[in-house]
């Protein structure tokens, strides 16, 4: 029976549906710090610990993670290893500040993914984790002095924020994540993957006292890196799971539809009380109009019947020829009643035309728009988010360059991935209600490889009017849309409307 449950256990581990991580995000950015001082080809100093990359070649790690720098100038060797890949690589020692313990490595031929740094308020108890190599797990799984310098995806524990305090006069968190020797430089995470401060030191756990890190504060951190030069991604939005943000966003979707329908439904009343309005007044119209003809008809028989009783009168008085132009012009007079009263309208309501509708373009808001992120419906975790400018076509060309293929529901979609950075982007753009949605997907060297593999098959780089082409680009992108995690890491909702200038 146990063993049946295990197997179950396991298939629906199998079955589960693959999801991009936050932490896992970050931790592609998370590297090994080494150094190693040799003095006349002595080793005579070693140590190592964590550190994070800031920009695609900037590493931040703690002062005293890289202090053997400050007692053999010169004859330290600084490497870094990432966390992905199959080779080291040797760092340049830019920046240090041994009062906050933070420094600032620089590295030649390696693009990293950066983190991005929080710089809104944490709550006490918040959720918080800590990624990078501590030093008790490498002894006990290392095989060789090499394995300290082989890519390795770095440990991650996990523990809640526990208030603030200063360490002689720099600011620090504290958390119960659980760090060690080796942890020293690399990141405390919230939830989302970014950055709250930078681990630093323990306390001991003393005869059953609870342990607890201590990480540089993210404020100190910012400081630093503004007094070294160094930008850095900072994000202030609130960490919001993305499960979250879309049962959300579908509960708006379908209130607004709600009001979408009950604005349908007082336009069709206001239509139809419109309509019979109009009906009624038609019918008004028309019973006014058969009466004028209907009186018409009856004074011109009343001359028909005067001119025929003159005729009469006329003809006993020997007038032959005046009896005979009184009787014609009594005749026709006859006829012009008879006529004017089968002539007379008759009413059909459903002659009355409708109302007309305002007039509404199928191709929804196109040309220079400029777009404006909505923070309440989207996910931010690493992303700056400026304003959109973009020029868009009805065929869904983007800026001239950038075709879009006709998505399954509505609007338009392309995938882009790049050869720099690992991240797939699915941007969508709907005319109909001028939305423009960024899907972020922030990748593993493993997933990555593989989307790009298979962008080799989408053939359509520029625009083209032609249907079949758009076809055939929706099929190829479906290919790499299901090569993705089934959520996203970051979603980018945007309110278009036409440019300044434009009409």
């Amino acid at each position: 029976m146990a063993r049946l449950l295990w197997m179950l256990m396991l298939l629906v581990a199998w079955a589960a549906p693959a999801r991009a991580d936050d932490i896992s995000a970050s931790a592609r950015g998370v590297v090994r710090v080494v150094t190693l001082a040799v003095v006349d080809d002595e080793v005579v100093g070693f140590g190592h610990g964590s550190g994070f990359a800031v920009g695609p070649d900037r590493i931040v790690t703690n002062a005293h993670v890289v202090e053997l720098e400050g007692r053999y100038p010169g004859a330290v060797v600084i490497g870094v290893v990432p966390s992905e890949g199959d080779k080291s690589y040797q760092g340049r020692l830019i920046a240090v500040d041994p009062e906050r313990d933070l420094a600032l490595i620089e590295v030649q031929g390696l693009k990293l993914p950066p983190l991005a740094l929080y710089n809104g308020p944490i709550g006490e108890g918040e959720a918080t984790v800590a990624l990078g190599y501590p030093g008790n797990v490498d002894l006990a799984t290392a095989q060789s002095a090499s394995d300290f310098i082989t890519p390795l995806s770095p440990v991650r524990s996990e523990g809640v924020f526990s208030g603030m305090r200063r360490l002689g006069t720099t600011g620090v968190l504290l958390h119960t994540a659980s760090i060690a020797r080796g942890n020293s430089g690399g990141p405390l995470l919230d939830r989302c993957g970014r950055v709250l401060g930078v681990n630093s030191a323990l306390t001991r756990g003393d005869d059953g006292d609870a342990s607890f890190g201590f990480a540089i504060a993210g404020s100190e951190l910012s400081g630093f890196l503004r007094e070294a030069g160094q930008q850095a991604i900072a994000v202030g939005t609130t960490c919001i799971g993305m499960e979250e943000l879309l049962a959300q966003d579908r509960a708006a979707s379908a209130d607004a539809a709600q009001q979408d329908a009950a604005r349908a439904r007082v336009a069709a009343e206001r239509a139809a009380a419109e309509r019979a309005t109009a009906i009624e007044s038609a019918r008004e119209r028309n019973e006014a109009t058969r009466e004028n003809f209907m009186a018409g008809a009856a004074v011109l028989l009343v001359l028909a019947a005067l001119a025929g009783g003159g005729a009469g009168l006329m003809a006993s008085r020997g007038k032959r020829r005046e009896a005979i132009w009184a009787g014609a012009g009594g005749g026709v007079l006859l006829i012009g009643a008879v006529a004017l009263f089968v002539s007379r309208p008759s009413f059909d309501p459903d002659s009355v035309p409708a109302p007309t509708k305002p007039a509404t373009s199928a191709a929804g808001l196109t040309g220079k728009l400029l777009c404006t992120l909505v923070p309440e419906r989207s996910r931010v975790t690493v992303s700056v988010t400026p304003e959109v400018a973009m020029d868009w076509q009805a065929n869904g060309c983007m800026n001239g360059r950038t075709q879009y293929a006709e998505a399954q529901n509505s609007g338009w979609e392309r995938i882009l991935v790049p050869d720099e950075e690992q991240t797939v982007s699915v941007l969508r753009y709907e005319p109909a209600t001028g939305t423009y949605i960024n899907t972020r997907y922030l990748l593993n060297g493993e997933r990555m490889a593989e989307a790009r593999r298979l962008r080799q098959g989408v053939d359509l780089k520029q625009c083209a009017g032609e249907s079949a082409g758009r076809a055939n680009l929706a099929t190829q992108q479906a290919a790499i849309r299901a090569a993705l995690p089934q959520l996203p890491n970051e979603r980018l909702v945007y309110s278009c409307h036409a440019a300044r200038g434009t009409h």
